[in-house]
């Protein structure tokens, strides 16, 4: 285990410092880079350079990488083009809305998609199955900046009983009770596309483990049906399912970029899409920097899971069962 996660650790790294030059260089390469929007129309040749000099963008490309680096290294994310400001002012505060709002939706559709999907599939399509599709269905179909602005409409506008947008009222700063509040409606259409996820892989792989000899001699030697379900089954369906909210675990930082914006959430996600339209490229690489730590740390977080779940599992190994 240890010499799987030294292995592992060393190869997220590389991978990361990989996806730092991709994007380094696409950005940098990309018509309307860094040295092209920071000049605007007004600017004189001599304040122009004057400009790049004080950004660094008068470098050679690798020295401006080889700089960007060491920064992230000390900890710099770098300054905005346009204000000069430090990206990890604008970046970490937002990173902590993300992660309050996605935590919350997180959380509470794995409590309630997980136990309804293996439910389902101890009895499948009766009528808790067949609600769960339809929810499944509609959550798929549904695209969320849609279903924000319908619940928007309904329970903000026309019967009062939510807040609109924002994280907070305008003289309510911290105050959690008021969080809640405002969480309600962001956190309503995260669940419904996440219920559909969760809950359609929990039952798919509890079927598929039910379907297996062991289980049905489990059955056949007695066993009550609650210890199958279990102690049997469900230990082998958890493995896939891991696999799915590891892969989810990114979203925690990186954030639902639409559902943000439609309710004006301070989040990452809006963060990106705005600074994508100002096309400020210290902060976009700095967030999708974020982004590859979160996809490898997630998955790094699931294969510890899978041998926490199923000892069984051989992390790395050629032959046996492997995840």
């Amino acid at each position: 285990m240890t010499e799987y996660l030294i292995r592992r650790i060393l190869q997220s790294i590389l991978v990361i410092f990989l996806i730092s030059l991709v994007t380094f260089g696409l950005i940098h390469a990309a018509p309307g880079g860094p040295t092209q929007m920071m000049i605007s129309p007004g600017m004189s040749p001599e304040a122009a350079e004057i400009q790049k000099h004080n950004l660094g963008l008068d470098k050679p490309v690798p020295e401006q990488y080889w700089n960007w680096i060491k920064g992230l290294l000390s900890g710099d994310l770098g300054k905005t083009f346009k204000n000069n400001t430090p990206v990890g002012d604008i970046l970490w505060p937002t990173i902590k809305n993300t992660f309050v709002l996605m935590s919350f939706a997180w959380v509470i559709s794995m409590l309630i998609a997980i136990p309804w999907g293996i439910y389902n599939s101890t009895k499948p399509y009766g009528l808790s199955d067949q609600t769960s599709n339809f929810i499944s269905y509609v959550g798929f179909a549904m695209p969320a900046f849609w279903f924000g602005i319908i619940l928007q409409q309904v329970f903000a506008i026309q019967l009062n009983w939510l807040p609109l947008s924002d994280m907070y009222a305008m003289d309510k700063q911290g105050n959690f009770s008021d969080l809640l509040y405002h969480l309600v409606l962001p956190c309503t259409v995260l669940i419904l596309a996440n219920l559909a996820a969760y809950s359609k892989y929990s039952r798919s792989s509890m079927l598929e483990v039910l379907e297996q000899d062991y289980i049905r001699t489990a059955r056949a030697k007695g066993v009550p049906e609650r210890k199958v379900i279990f102690r049997h089954a469900l230990r082998n369906a958890l493995i896939p399912i891991i696999t799915v909210l590891g892969m989810e675990l990114p979203t925690l930082v990186v954030g639902a970029a639409l559902t943000e914006s439609v309710f004006n959430w301070p989040g990452m996600g809006r963060l990106y899409v705005d600074m994508a339209r100002a096309r400020e490229y210290s902060v976009l690489m700095a967030i999708v920097l974020v982004t590859a730590v979160m996809v490898v740390l997630g998955n790094l977080i699931a294969d510890i899971l899978y041998k926490i779940v199923d000892p069984r599992v051989q992390l790395g190994r050629k032959g046996g069962k492997s995840a």
